[in-house]
């Protein structure tokens, strides 16, 4: 199971003298430091801008690595958000599979096991997993600690460290095209050093049918409960 499954959902300081921290009170490290902090409000104001209330479709290729076991799964397919909360991951390959929620239920569907977990939304959520935070990108700022990481031209990375501890996320990065603040990199971390990652491709803000949000369970699909 994918690590957006929710029973498989896991996850420098340099100390200065004093002599080299009054300096630096006065020189272009300072100037840097406020320029860091501008770039950020900078990218999160955009980011907010393209995706807040905003519904939105895309590809993706995900490539899950576990640590322990030298592993990496990878697997391709669509993926659809709306605010608040709403999200539709359609898995392609190597297996077909849905993950659905609407903010409140959140369903799995395996049709090749004739099965269907079903559980509710809210521990997904809080836990920061996955993409969860791409149905609400105000939740960046709400949930999470936040840096400048990698920067260049025409792209800019932010790192976010959650808020409320887990075992299963340590740390997510984002991977921001400039100038147009689209999402392209999305990658997980849990404290195993286990990471996730996804690379977005043909994202489109046409919004969603609601529907697409809503999962009738089909006659005879087994049930499982995950609450």
């Amino acid at each position: 199971m994918h690590l957006l499954s929710v029973p498989r959902l896991k996850g420098l300081f340099l100390i200065l003298g004093l002599t080299v921290l009054t300096i630096a009170a006065f020189t272009p490290a300072s100037a840097s430091t406020k320029d860091a902090t501008t770039q950020k409000e900078t990218l999160l104001a955009g980011l907010e801008k393209k995706y807040a209330n905003r519904g939105f479709s895309a590809d993706f290729n995900q490539a899950a690595r576990l640590v322990a076991l030298d592993i990496t799964e990878t697997a391709t397919g669509k993926a659809w958000f709306t605010h608040p909360g709403k999200m539709r991951w359609l898995y392609l390959a190597p297996d077909r599979h849905e993950i659905i929620t609407d903010g409140q239920l959140m369903w799995i569907y395996r049709p090749e096991e004739n099965q269907v977990m079903r559980g509710t939304a809210a521990p997904f959520f809080e836990s920061g997993a996955g993409g969860a935070f791409l149905s609400d990108i105000t939740r960046i700022q709400k949930d999470f600690s936040i840096a400048l990481g990698k920067s260049e031209a025409d792209f800019a990375q932010l790192i976010l460290t959650p808020k409320k501890e887990t075992q299963d996320l340590a740390v997510i990065r984002i991977t921001i095209a400039l100038p147009s603040h689209e999402i392209q990199v999305v990658e997980t971390e849990n404290v195993y050093g286990d990471t996730t990652r996804f690379v977005f491709t043909n994202i489109r803000f046409t919004p969603p049918d609601p529907a697409m949000f809503q999962f009738t369970i089909p006659d005879g699909v087994s049930v499982i409960e995950m609450n």
